[in-house]
């Protein structure tokens, strides 16, 4: 899969995105409709599920960024990339690696996050 690191840098940006309303925008063009997402704390389906929990991780780290970390890849309908998710400051507080299957529309269809380490 050579759009991996396109496909991951798309999926951080909707995480990234504070205005819920282009948050929202995002979601709607990089998840399909019925898509899921699940990690060991969280999980949501559909847009409206999705953008709520993306909402709920803001709101519970307010000022922290994901970045990427590491370089993507993929092969056939899967994209693996690593991330972390930056305070404020820089400092990093958690990392992860997530796993996304993509849709013959090129958006994703699921998502499985995995932490590696929380500070």
């Amino acid at each position: 899969m050579n759009k991996a690191f396109e496909i991951a840098e798309q999926y951080l940006a909707v995480w990234n995105e504070r205005d819920a309303a282009a948050r929202r925008s995002k979601v709607a063009s990089t998840f399909t409709l019925d898509a899921d997402y699940v990690d060991p704390m969280m999980k949501g389906a559909g847009h409206a599920g999705i953008d709520a929990l993306i909402a709920g991780a803001q709101s519970h780290f307010p000022g922290h960024r994901f970045a990427l970390s590491g370089t993507p890849d993929g092969h056939n309908d899967v994209v693996r990339f690593s991330w972390a998710l930056n305070g404020p400051e820089g400092q990093p507080v958690a990392h992860g690696t997530d796993v996304a299957v993509v849709a013959a529309d090129g958006r994703l269809s699921r998502v499985t996050g995995f932490l590696n380490s929380v500070a």
